[in-house]
């Protein structure tokens, strides 16, 4: 892909800083951020700036406090892509070309289309598995199913495995499938002992399908504090406190960019949405309302914001957090950086 090969030199400098985190430990400390201008942003609830790991701002402007577990929508995907990594290196599964059909066995339905039998990780990681999406205008009629797991599967081919990205939570919740056949356990088990546990945070349940599948990509709930620990791990190349929780091969990959996303414009990698900032590479996960996730290795940032998952403005609510971290955020630390 031409767009993803212009964009290696841009990405190389954060690339470099996840073999050595200890570049990034020479960044200067800034002043305290001064939040009280963003008190108005519509739906904003909490906000987390650190930078080398350090908490430079932390505000909650209204809902819970920043402990709290809240609903984290789509962001969640991002987790769950980590997740895929993580059964990846421990052997539980065997690549990202690895085929899904194997591993789903019987739970294709009969009238899947053929093509689902060349779908790959990697496809389902990109977003270019090829089937209908059963987000947007298809999401409630998907949800209402009796099986979202044979739901999603037997969707219309729109494109080719590989092919162009087509966001879909069906394709996050195939996934979750894969991960919880694979390693005969539960999609929330994999989050705690994976992810949470080593990281220190709680993972409370979430939302199950009829058959009892956990939701793949919506619905987790994670505090603010939550959210900043696992940003910071992915930070610094997959490790807290010295302990590999990440691959970090894995997290070069995720971080590299694999297809564009035709309504927002953003490249897209494993489960991570890549773009540029004031001239800095910016990784992020993004849930529906304004649940942000976003890492900026070359400066030593993390950026948590949460929001109001009820306000229904989209594209409004992802743009006015965008605008919060170029306009409001990032002055503060690329002055003489």
């Amino acid at each position: 892909m031409k767009s993803c090969t212009g964009r290696r030199a841009l990405l190389g400098m954060s690339l470099a800083s996840i073999a050595n985190p200890a570049l990034l430990q020479a960044q200067p400390q800034r002043p305290p951020l001064q939040l009280e201008r963003f008190a108005d942003t519509p739906g904003l609830r909490a906000l987390i700036v650190a930078q080398n790991g350090i908490p430079v701002a932390e505000r909650v402007f209204r809902g819970g406090g920043l402990d709290r577990p809240t609903n984290i929508k789509s962001a969640s995907k991002t987790l769950l892509a980590m997740l895929a990594g993580i059964a990846i290196e421990r052997g539980v599964l065997t690549g990202l070309d690895q085929r899904i059909a194997p591993i789903l066995g019987s739970r294709i339905p009969r009238d899947a289309p053929p093509e689902v039998r060349d779908i790959t990780l990697r496809h389902l990681l990109s977003m270019r598995a090829g089937l209908e999406p059963t987000s947007g205008a298809n999401y409630g009629a998907w949800v209402a199913s009796r099986d979202w797991l044979a739901y999603a599967l037997s969707r219309p081919m729109v494109d080719e495995p590989g092919g162009r990205m087509l966001y879909s939570t069906g394709t996050s919740h195939i996934l979750a499938a894969i991960l919880a056949r694979a390693s005969r356990r539960s999609v929330h088990e994999l989050a705690t002992a994976w992810l949470g546990t080593p990281l220190g945070f709680t993972v409370p349940g979430w939302t199950r399908d009829p058959q009892g599948l956990h939701f793949g990509g919506n619905e987790m709930a994670l505090s603010p504090r939550a959210l900043l620990a696992f940003g910071e791990c992915c930070r610094k190349g997959g490790v807290h406190e010295g302990r590999r929780v990440i691959p970090a091969d894995f997290l070069r990959q995720a971080w590299q960019p694999q297809a564009r996303s035709a309504w927002s414009g953003q490249m897209y990698g494993l489960g991570w949405w890549i773009a540029e900032a004031r001239g800095q590479p910016v990784y992020y996960a993004w849930g529906y309302g304004g649940q942000m996730l976003y890492l900026l290795p070359g400066l030593g940032l993390t950026v948590v914001m949460t929001s109001d998952p009820d306000v229904p403005r989209v594209r409004g609510q992802v743009q006015t957090r965008h605008a919060l971290l170029t306009e409001s955020i990032l002055p503060a630390f690329l002055e003489g950086a």
